[in-house]
């Protein structure tokens, strides 16, 4: 829909066209170099981020950190997600070559693909021509994933299950982590939906030795920013949801805790 959408009109009608050309196995093309990208990225964000997090916490001091602690949460996650991306960018280009090339073009095995980037690095500017782009994607996102997370969690306790923390059991603190990690997801669609589209644009053929900036102006804002965003809502929503599911299941299983309350 993003690179294509007079084609793509929407998620159930583009899903049908894709099925229709390429079968269902074209519903999956990108899937490896997006399963160990993403996977990379999260260990780097998630935890780089309380790396960080404490680590400005410290400078800042208690009552800083205590009166700050929403610039802090900012400064951690962006710093983290920095770091992420780097680990990213390689798998991120590739999944997007594979998906955006007609079909035929380019290979669609992992194996085949990455050689195929690396053969034509000059035309594809691998392993880190998207790095930019995608750190202005992602770091906003990321700022907004982490920032409005914290935020939402903070305000499920105060304000909805106000007993103590500990009162309730692990089930329903992770169903209101479920919660603020489905509705923080909702935000960081629509923050870093522009950068995701020039993202996809930037491995269009037809794009090709184009820069971001021709590109976004072609475009227009309003397209970058409204095209293929309901499907993304639901998409970033339900997987922000989870990861903070699990991330938190994890910190529980380690005596840690869930996120929140008190």
């Amino acid at each position: 829909m993003q690179v294509n959408p007079a084609k793509y009109r929407g998620l159930v009608s583009g899903l049908r066209t894709i099925i229709a050309e390429e079968g269902v196995a074209g519903t999956w093309k990108g899937f490896g170099p997006t399963l160990i990208g993403y996977s990379f990225q999260g260990a780097f964000k998630y935890g780089l981020y309380e790396i960080f997090k404490d680590t400005y916490m410290n400078l800042a001091g208690e009552e800083a950190s205590e009166q700050y602690k929403g610039l802090i949460w900012l400064a951690g996650s962006a710093s983290a997600e920095f770091f992420a991306d780097i680990a990213l960018c390689p798998w991120e280009m590739t999944k997007v070559k594979i998906q955006t090339s007609v079909p035929g073009s380019f290979p669609v095995p992992m194996g085949a693909a990455l050689s195929q980037m690396r053969a034509s690095a000059v035309e594809t500017r691998f392993p880190f021509g998207s790095l930019v782009p995608l750190w202005s994607r992602q770091i906003p996102y990321t700022m907004a994933k982490f920032y409005f997370f914290e935020k939402i969690v903070q305000t499920f306790y105060t304000r909805v299950f106000t007993a103590p923390k500990e009162t309730y059991n692990k089930p329903t603190q992770l169903g209101i982590t479920f919660a603020s990690g489905y509705l923080s997801g909702v935000v960081c669609a629509i923050v870093s939906h522009p950068a995701d589209t020039l993202v996809s644009l930037l491995g269009k053929p037809g794009n090709k030795g184009k820069t971001v900036g021709t590109i976004a102006s072609e475009t227009g804002f309003v397209t970058l920013a409204t095209k293929g965003l309901g499907a993304r809502v639901v998409m970033i929503g339900t997987l922000t949801g989870f990861q903070w599911w699990i991330y938190d299941s994890f910190k529980s299983a380690m005596g840690l805790g869930t996120t929140g309350g008190k």
